[in-house]
């Protein structure tokens, strides 16, 4: 049992030099999110949320979001994904409850839902978050000092719209947020800055 734990002590210590710490290089890169409706990409806040942007980063580049789905489209509010579960179409009742297998401490912060801004979805705990994400389709102050943003679109506006406007069913919850088709992230890669266009 020691063993188990301090072999699981030195590969967390392995994983932690992998993930690179926030510098003048890393603070000018982007995500360039490729779904089946087009490409996004997102500017990071790095003032707002360093703890954050580090985690998306490394998921992402892991290729942990890779074949997911927007799970979940409120009209005139959000797209939401970065659930595991959503690359099984046959675990659609579990959508919304699949994560990284950890949780990430709130970073709470001045920056707005606004139209465009990504931040990390969560349940009533705050310090819930995983890998599950949002994009807002229009300006949510509500959730403001409550939901971790960490960045905002700066490409692919059509594209947040035309996967906003995808119509939705009732989910197994009752809520009319499912999408009736599936759009797909086929990629989300970190990218420096001025290698998008």
């Amino acid at each position: 049992m020691i063993g188990l734990a301090l072999g699981a002590t030195s590969l967390r210590s392995e994983e932690k030099k992998e993930t690179a710490p926030m510098n003048e290089s890393n603070k000018n890169e982007v995500a360039v999110i490729k779904t089946s409706e087009g490409e996004m990409v997102v500017q990071f806040w790095t003032d707002a949320a360093p703890k954050t942007i580090e985690n998306f980063k490394k998921l992402a580049r892991e290729g942990f979001y890779d074949g997911t789905i927007f799970h979940r489209t409120v009209k005139g509010f959000m797209i939401q994904g970065g659930d595991p579960n959503s690359k099984d179409p046959a675990k659609e009742n579990s959508y919304g409850e699949g994560g990284p297998g950890y949780k990430i401490k709130a970073e709470f912060n001045d920056h707005s839902h606004q139209l465009g801004v990504i931040s990390m979805a969560r349940s009533s705990d705050p310090d819930s978050a995983g890998s599950q994400f949002f994009i807002c389709l229009a300006p949510v102050p509500r959730l403001d000092h409550q939901y971790t943003t960490f960045g905002k679109l700066i490409k692919g506006a059509d594209v947040l719209e035309k996967i906003g406007d995808t119509p939705v069913a009732r989910n197994s919850s009752g809520e009319m947020s499912k999408p009736t088709k599936r759009v797909v992230i086929e990629s989300i890669k970190v990218a420096p800055a001025d290698s998008v266009k």
